[in-house]
């Protein structure tokens, strides 16, 4: 096995309204079924669907509340981790930790519509290239 993420699925109650979430931070998807959206995210997809549906298939129960999982998107600025937070608040979302410096950086968190935490990180001891590759400076 490689070490790489192909995919990543967010289990959501209703994913049209997750889909114009995501669709109001500037990401731009498809629904192949009508069932799940697929987001391309450089490398890797991102996809929304059913969270009882993705429960059964992936042979768990859902107990509900938080995963144990959090999402992490970096960026070259902190003024680009204030604009996203803005963003993602504008669009419906909450924000769990605002935006102020950390012992590496800079960053906030935002919990999306269905409850998945997102920390927007500016690290400057590392460069996000324009592929979106989290890097040493």
């Amino acid at each position: 096995m490689q070490q790489r993420i192909s995919m990543i699925t967010l289990g959501v109650s209703d994913v049209s309204r997750a889909r114009d979430f995501y669709q109001a931070l500037g990401w731009s998807g498809d629904s192949p079924d009508g069932d799940i959206v697929i987001f391309q995210a450089g490398g890797i997809v991102v996809g929304l669907w059913g969270r009882d549906r993705l429960a059964s298939d992936s042979a768990v129960e859902d107990a509900g509340g938080w995963g144990g999982v959090t999402l992490a998107y970096y960026v070259n600025s902190p003024g680009d981790v204030d604009q996203i937070l803005a963003q993602a608040e504008t669009a419906g979302a909450t924000i769990a930790r605002p935006a102020a410096p950390t012992s590496w950086g800079y960053s906030g968190v935002f919990i999306d519509l269905d409850g998945h935490p997102w920390e927007i990180g500016h690290n400057p001891a590392w460069i996000v290239d324009p592929e979106g590759s989290f890097k040493p400076r």
